[in-house]
């Protein structure tokens, strides 16, 4: 597997390809992945390709390796190892996986994540329609990634989903908490809602705490805009043990991004962990969360609404113990060891194709 942002990162493709990799390892497959770092590889079946370089595109950054070392590193790896099948995820990312898509001719298989618009996109549409057709499958992790995909690029796309490794999830210790706390995972950028949920605080009582985890553009303008408010701890950005043991320890995980999600893995991490999920009304999410049944989502931006689903929540409750249990079956639904086999069912087909 190829991955074009640094490994070494958080990030929910990043998360996705690692978990992945563990899942088809179990499952008898030897994987291997291909990726920036920028630090130690964080797994041994990790082979690093370079430092990244953070790139702004549409309101995020991305961590990508577009440079010519991370390009050549991409090539010796592909030819020296003669892998059976070669899984780009984001095939058009600049860097690896665009390399591996213009100069592999084994069998390929490409996984779009993005649902939102991209600058680099339009800017080469001619050149990355002709290289995604270098693909042999096409799948997409939801229906808003697939429109976006098709939208550039024509062609079909095999719906797949993001995976959650929920054993994982559930043996990890749950951090000590003050009293009811909200907990926040996600970049630190206007569509990520998090000046929305600050505001919301002001709605909720004063022994609600928010723990706010990551960091980005805006970190330091809403630091200094809430410097006297006690109940905001910001965390700054967590390894992956932390952060699975806050999500475990916190009463609400809430994502009240405002737009550009496609499907939303930090909701499937709620879910995993057992606690009660608060979102944002978007496409994306609701093809992890059920409104009113696996948690409560509210519409993008309505500080009041999201207010009053944050205090239900922490409440608890029937209502809200039973979206707890539902959540954890959903989740159970999007497993990385289901996801594992869908892929190499693909894969499976891939080799067969190329063989005939």
């Amino acid at each position: 597997m190829v991955c074009p942002y640094s490994l070494t990162l958080p990030g929910g493709v990043q998360g996705q390809v690692l978990g992945l990799g563990r899942a088809l390892q179990r499952a008898g497959v030897e994987a291997r992945i291909l990726g920036p770092c920028d630090g130690p590889p964080p797994d041994p079946s990790v082979t690093p390709l370079g430092n990244s370089i953070p790139t702004a595109d549409n309101g995020s950054v991305a961590a990508i390796a577009p440079d010519p070392s991370a390009a050549l590193r991409t090539v010796r790896a592909l030819r020296d190892e003669n892998f059976d099948v070669v899984h780009l995820h984001e095939p058009i990312a600049p860097g690896p996986t665009l390399t591996a898509l213009i100069l592999e001719r084994g069998p390929m298989v490409g996984t779009f994540h993005r649902a939102g618009d991209s600058t680099w996109v339009r800017a080469t549409r001619p050149l990355s329609a002709w290289c995604v057709n270098h693909l042999d499958l096409r799948a997409a992790v939801s229906e808003e990634a697939r429109d976006n995909a098709a939208r550039y690029w024509g062609g079909t796309y095999e719906l797949v989903w993001n995976g959650i490794e929920v054993e994982r999830y559930q043996a990890a210790e749950p951090w000590p908490t003050e009293g009811p706390t909200i907990l926040f995972v996600g970049r630190h950028e206007p569509r990520k809602g998090l000046a929305v949920l600050i505001e919301a605080m002001d709605l909720l009582g004063s022994d609600v705490r928010l723990w706010v985890a990551s960091n980005g553009p805006d970190t330091e303008r809403l630091r200094r805009a809430t410097a006297s408010d006690s109940r905001i701890e910001w965390l700054g950005q967590l390894g992956e043990t932390e952060k699975i043991r806050r999500i475990r320890g916190c009463h609400v995980l809430a994502a009240p991004s405002l737009y550009g999600e496609s499907f939303g893995v930090v909701l499937l991490e709620g879910l995993a962990a057992g606690v009660p999920v608060v979102a944002s009304d978007l496409p994306g999410y609701r093809n992890v969360v059920r409104p009113g049944r696996d948690g409560r989502l509210v519409p993008p931006g309505d500080r009041p609404a999201l207010a009053k689903a944050l205090a239900e929540a922490l409440a608890g409750g029937a209502e809200t113990a039973a979206m707890v249990r539902e959540g954890l079956e959903r989740a159970r639904r999007f497993s990385m060891e289901r996801l594992a086999d869908r892929y190499i069912e693909m894969y499976e087909r891939v080799v067969a194709y190329h063989r005939r």
